[in-house]
């Protein structure tokens, strides 16, 4: 599944969220643009995500986009970094590696 939308809005709970958990916009966007998964997980909504480096020393994190597609422009409901690579990444989920 691809997400065919180009147009994205935040909703203030993603905002709330992004600023709690020190996930940038700019962040947000590349895994909206060229997510590594797209994984369905219902009806009109998707989680977009990436493995990503930040930190220091550098760590690997996974960082999930949820987005809700069956709308126009689509909105972003929340987003969150996690560590647990292994409990969210599959590879039977289409990936752009």
């Amino acid at each position: 599944m691809r997400v065919k939308s180009k147009k994205f809005h935040f909703t203030g709970h993603a905002l709330f969220e992004m600023k709690r958990r020190g996930i940038t916009k700019e962040e947000v966007i590349k895994i909206l643009s060229s997510p590594d998964q797209t994984i369905e997980v219902g009806a009109g909504r998707v989680i977009l995500q990436s493995l990503i480096k930040r930190g220091d020393p550098l760590q690997t994190y996974l960082l999930r986009v949820f987005v809700d597609i069956d709308r126009q422009p689509a909105e972003i409901i929340t987003t969150y970094l996690t560590s647990k690579i292994d409990k969210y990444w599959s590879e039977n989920h289409e990936s752009n590696l």
